[in-house]
């Protein structure tokens, strides 16, 4: 049904290391929830200085003493009562600060960027949070990618960035991993050490801490090896339910378990949309089955959330 008003908006962090694929999700589940209804916010744009005073200064983006943090748990929490922010922006392209941005509240807000769940006040905020954690030497593919094409690095000058940030996410970043509803591992298949898109395989770790759908129909409905329902024990040794999805999902059984998890949420039908697009290398649209089944599953949570909150 169309929207007719909403109390506050649904708020959905995502949070990963540098160039560990937040953006390229975070599209597909603004398309799906309706772009017209999401307000996008990148924490990188809370940068505190610009790319030649962090040279100088030698602090790193990934430190949250580089970054407005406390403005950042401001925002967030004007935005959760359904209130205006003026967001400032950071430039990626220029490496600078440039003039802020007015920010109205809508139905859904996607809030992605490194350091989303550091500290209590900000994760407060969330209604669905998601961490991102791609296998390392896929993320380092991406980011050379990313930074060479879309922010005017070098590959050596991205090089120097990861070798001078290795003991950075450690510290500042992975701890965060403990606080995601869901963290989602994008990963190789075996036996394919080029592949970095289309065909890669993903997890998700599925915590209690969501109602998670029943999952058992789109288990029960693929082909043997290309779903995975597993519980089993996190890292931290509390039990988790693990959904595997296979890279190798042809075009019609991904359709077909597309349909399965839309008809979970027909409050949305009327969103529905192409998902799982991303760029190559050769700046060439692509489709990921995994990618789409990932946008679905937390719009999914996004709906429900809504519907508790009576936004749709």
């Amino acid at each position: 049904m169309p929207l007719k008003r909403f109390d506050r908006p649904v708020i959905l962090g995502m949070v990963g290391d540098s160039a560990s694929g937040k953006t390229t999700l975070a599209r597909g589940v603004a398309r799906i929830l309706g772009e017209d209804r999401v307000a996008a916010i990148r924490t990188d744009d809370y940068h505190r200085y610009s790319r030649a005073e962090r040279k100088e200064n030698g602090l790193s983006a990934l430190d949250p003493r580089a970054n407005y943090m406390d403005i950042i748990e401001q925002h967030l929490e004007l935005l959760s009562q359904g209130k205006p922010i003026l967001k400032p922006v950071y430039d990626h392209e220029k490496g600078e600060l440039a003039a802020p941005e007015y920010v109205a509240p809508k139905p859904f807000i996607i809030v992605e960027g490194l350091l989303g769940y550091s500290s209590k006040e900000m994760r407060d905020c969330y209604d669905v949070k998601v961490y991102l954690e791609p296998d390392e030497d896929l993320r380092i593919d991406w980011k050379i990618q990313r930074d060479t094409v879309e922010r005017g690095y070098t590959k050596d000058q991205v090089l120097a960035s990861l070798d001078k940030r290795r003991s950075l996410s450690p510290a500042h970043i992975h701890p965060q991993r403990a606080f995601a509803d869901i963290v989602v591992q994008f990963k190789r298949p075996a036996g394919h050490a080029e592949e970095r898109g289309a065909h890669l395989d993903v997890r998700h770790i599925l915590r209690p801490t969501l109602p998670h759908p029943n999952l058992a129909p789109l288990v029960d409905a693929s082909a043997k090896n290309e779903l995975s329902l597993d519980l089993t024990r996190d890292e931290d040794g509390k039990p988790v339910d693990v959904l595997g999805l296979s890279g190798s999902l042809t075009d019609e059984r991904a359709a077909a378990l597309e349909n399965l998890l839309w008809d979970l949420i027909p409050e949305a039908g009327h969103l529905r949309a192409n998902v799982g697009e991303f760029r190559n290398a050769d700046n060439e649209s692509m489709v990921s089955h995994p990618l789409a089944l990932s946008q679905l599953l937390i719009a999914y949570h996004m709906v429900k959330a809504a519907l508790g909150i009576h936004v749709i």
